[in-house]
């Protein structure tokens, strides 16, 4: 049977925004040092949640609270980094009799009042996640850690998968974003729903009162927001008009205000030859311009080899005869390149998060949550698939890059083509996505009949 865990989100009105009740663990428990919310599991089959979570707020707080004023915040399944599974209920209570103190000092060394925007540090991760997702709006959360993890939160280690509920994008975002965002740009009176379904990243274009547009945009986890404002705070600015601009963030709710930028993305887009080749010109000076945004540096990193076996695993049964053995001689081939420098890339560069503004002639790029440095090369890794079979277009994007793609570097990009086939077949193949599984398919097809004599 898997535990199951109360945790209580006493939440107050404080100088500083909305504050919830925090407590540091102490002694020979758990996580011991690290902060947490007033919290226990229920206590056998006789305790429903509810009296599970009014006798741990007393016993360790002191406060009383009547069960009409406790509200379902969130609902988190989590694994523990050494592989124990358990569901954390999260309630949260804004009416209570007492003031909150420290009861149990053999386990508890300090208790205190913190804004969202303010958490404490170190805290215990599956209680962030349950902190993050009840900011969200979120009604369930999956925290799976994996082994090695820190039980202390770590944002490069963010494990937190948030779930909707039924309809929650028909109406716009909850209501601390709504909040957040009519702080940075005034009233709002429209939401339209356009996150890609394939995300789990949730994006709203937002009406405001007096004619303006924005995005509103709410990051899966705690590392894509990092690297997405990392990037709309470092490099995007020099790409000028062709990005849009940051304006506004919120590091606990995960949530950025972005300026709407026009255009059609290009997936799917149909343009005359000659057009397409103007375009794919125009995403070679943009590539152009991300790479040279900032000034190359020494790898720190070779190329990710670490996942493979893992990825190899699930995308086993989908692959074709001879894809296999492809596959590891070009992991083994891989072992003996040297690195390349490092700059600025996007990540995530594919037609999708490119929109084409035919009135003005414009290219846009958009979503930098997957921006990090790296081989310029990375970024061609899921491009090169919209120039097959047309070498035109491959010409085109060279002529606006400004250059050919050295020896290094056109090795570099087949392994990491390779190391995204497979990934993307693994994941499709686990998420029920059977695009993903024929894009890596095709990818690695047209590798080796490429690299055939």
């Amino acid at each position: 049977m898997v535990p199951v865990d109360a945790h209580l989100l006493a939440v107050r009105d404080g100088e500083h925004g909305l504050e919830v009740l925090l407590s540091r663990r102490a002694g020979g428990v758990y996580a011991s040092g690290l902060w947490h919310l007033p919290s226990g599991h229920v206590d056998g089959a006789f305790e429903d949640v509810i009296a599970a979570l009014l006798r741990e707020a007393l016993e360790e707080t002191g406060i009383t609270a009547d069960p009409a004023d406790v509200r379902s915040a969130v609902t988190v399944h989590h694994r523990s980094p050494a592989g124990g599974a358990r569901i954390g209920v999260f309630f949260e209570v804004r009416r209570w009799r007492g003031s909150p103190q420290v009861m149990e000092p053999e386990v508890c060394d300090a208790m205190g009042w913190f804004a969202f925007d303010e958490l404490p540090e170190p805290m215990v991760a599956n209680c962030r996640a349950g902190l993050d997702a009840y900011r969200a709006g979120a009604p369930m959360g999956v925290h799976f850690q994996e082994p090695g993890d820190p039980i202390a939160y770590d944002p490069a280690l963010d494990r937190l998968v948030m779930v909707s509920g039924p309809g929650s994008h028909a109406t716009g975002p909850q209501n601390s974003v709504r909040a957040f965002a009519e702080r940075a740009v005034g009233p709002i009176i429209g939401w339209t729903d356009v996150s890609w379904a394939r995300e789990e990243s949730r994006v709203w274009r937002a009406h405001g009162a007096e004619g303006g547009e924005w995005y509103v945009k709410i990051h899966q986890n705690q590392r894509f927001h990092h690297r997405e404002v990392a990037a709309l705070r470092g490099w995007v600015p020099s790409l000028g008009a062709a990005a849009p601009r940051l304006v506004a963030v919120d590091a606990a709710l995960r949530a950025v205000v972005l300026t709407a930028v026009g255009g059609r993305p290009l997936h799917g887009a149909v343009h005359p030859p000659e057009k397409q080749r103007w375009i794919f010109r125009r995403i070679g000076q943009l590539a152009a311009a991300i790479h040279t945004s900032a000034p190359p540096r020494p790898a720190a990193d070779g190329l990710p080899l670490a996942k493979l076996e893992r990825h190899l695993a699930g995308a086993l049964p989908h692959l074709a005869p001879g894809d296999q053995k492809f596959i590891r001689a070009t992991a083994e081939r891989a072992v003996g390149l040297a690195p390349l420098m490092a700059v600025p890339t996007h990540g995530d560069f594919q037609l999708r998060n490119l929109r084409w503004d035919e009135t003005t002639g414009t290219l846009y790029v958009i979503d930098f949550e997957r921006s990090e440095e790296g081989p310029a090369v990375r970024d061609f890794v899921r491009l090169s698939d919209a120039w097959h079979g047309r070498p035109d277009l491959f010409q085109a994007v060279m002529d606006g890059y400004g250059r050919r793609f050295t020896p290094d570097e056109e090795a570099h990009l087949t392994v990491l083509s390779v190391l995204d086939a497979v990934s993307g077949i693994s994941y499709g193949a686990a998420h029920g996505d059977p695009e993903l599984v024929e894009r890596g398919r095709r990818t690695l097809a047209r590798l080796r009949t490429a690299q055939r004599p």
